[in-house]
């Protein structure tokens, strides 16, 4: 890549994480490409789909999610380090509004761009879950694919005002049904 058409991608890549972080997953593009300073050409020359510049943002944030996984696993006792683990994903959702949408239609979607981030997201949370089960200590009807949805569930569920406020105390009620021993006092 030319030196300007990499500095143009950067750029590009830094407003669209301010933009969308302030504005959420449905910002406008051309909002992004006219605060960038870049015509919307340029921005669809690097980024062909909103979801491919999405999956561009994404990727990195749901790679530190699976890393944390796997240091958890020889960090922490396998209650805590599923619970950390749900609540860095938690964090991400509301980081980033609106992906919870675009995740959950990336799951089902293999042809995706963000399928692959989002397989290895759920495989990470699916092995914490495993983990923790093998140990006693959490519930044993559930998998990733439930642990993911309803991570994504009080994602959704930050993302609306009037539910916002309630954030911490319904991660506590998920956190404590998936636990045997609930979660412990912080």
């Amino acid at each position: 890549m030319r030196a300007d058409a990499t500095k143009n991608y950067s750029h590009i890549l830094t407003v669209a994480r301010e933009v969308i972080t302030a504005q959420g997953a449905d910002a406008s593009l051309r909002d992004i490409a006219r605060k960038a300073d870049v015509g919307l050409g340029t921005l669809y020359r690097h980024f062909p789909t909103r979801e491919a510049l999405l999956e561009t943002l994404l990727r990195s944030s749901l790679d530190e999610l699976t890393q944390l996984a796997d240091e958890l696993k020889t960090s922490s006792a396998p209650d805590d380090a599923l619970i950390a683990w749900s609540r860095a994903a938690v964090a991400f959702t509301h980081h980033y509004r609106g992906a919870v949408d675009l995740m959950a239609a990336a799951m089902a979607d293999e042809a995706s761009a963000l399928h692959a981030s989002c397989s290895l997201v759920r495989s990470a949370g699916a092995q914490l879950l495993l983990r923790a089960q093998a140990a006693g200590m959490a519930r044993t009807d559930m998998d990733g694919a439930d642990l993911l949805a309803l991570i994504a569930a009080l994602g959704w569920l930050n993302d609306q005002p009037s539910f916002a406020s309630q954030a911490d105390h319904l991660f506590n009620v998920i956190g404590s049904a998936i636990l045997y021993a609930g979660l412990k006092p912080a």
